[in-house]
């Protein structure tokens, strides 16, 4: 696999990532140095693992996972779609949600939920046989240079036009979600 295919691969791959760090950064009362290195870092490295789990366990999961994995990153972009709108609406345009997606169960919930396709890739590179590592390595390091990028942009959003960046970005992930479902029943 040349490095151009692995790079627009990774590229791909990443555009979850990126749409997601974008809603994320619209909702941060100011981008601090901790958020943007944690939702980097981790959507980095979740983006890095699943191509080398699902390279790992290859075909014989396959039949197993490809008739809901897309229902499974639907419902976790949904959760926390519903819950960013949910907090639009209860705060006023001069207070910023005290809840922080870039920590706990949120930032793991959307490091899964963004990496899932990841997974699938592995899946096929296994039954492609073309080695991992180095695929991995280069779809993390972009995805997290998407991140970063995403939540700089969305930070420049939510600081220009407040909590109605909070529920488009809420909206955001959940059409991601459902973007991911119609592509696997179309």
């Amino acid at each position: 696999m040349s490095f151009i295919t692995i790079l627009g691969l990774a590229l791909g791959l990443a555009m979850d990532a990126f749409a997601v760090s974008i809603a994320i950064g619209s909702r941060l009362d100011r981008l601090a140095a901790r958020p943007l290195f944690r939702l980097s870092f981790h959507f980095g490295l979740f983006q890095f693992m699943m191509p080398i789990i699902g390279w790992l366990v290859g075909s014989q999961i396959t039949r197993y996972i490809q008739h809901y994995d897309h229902w499974l990153a639907f419902l976790l972009l949904a959760y926390i779609g519903i819950k960013m709108i949910w907090e639009s609406w209860k705060h006023d345009e001069n207070k910023r949600s005290l809840t922080d997606p870039t920590r706990k169960w949120s930032l793991i919930i959307l490091s899964v939920a963004t990496s899932i396709d990841a997974l699938a890739v592995g899946l096929s590179m296994a039954l492609l046989k073309v080695a991992i590592l180095f695929p991995s390595v280069i779809i993390g390091i972009v995805a997290a240079t998407m991140t970063a990028v995403g939540m700089v942009f969305g930070r420049k959003l939510g600081a220009r036009f407040g909590n109605k960046m909070e529920f488009v970005g809420g909206l955001i992930l959940i059409a991601i979600g459902v973007n991911i479902v119609l592509g696997h029943l179309g």
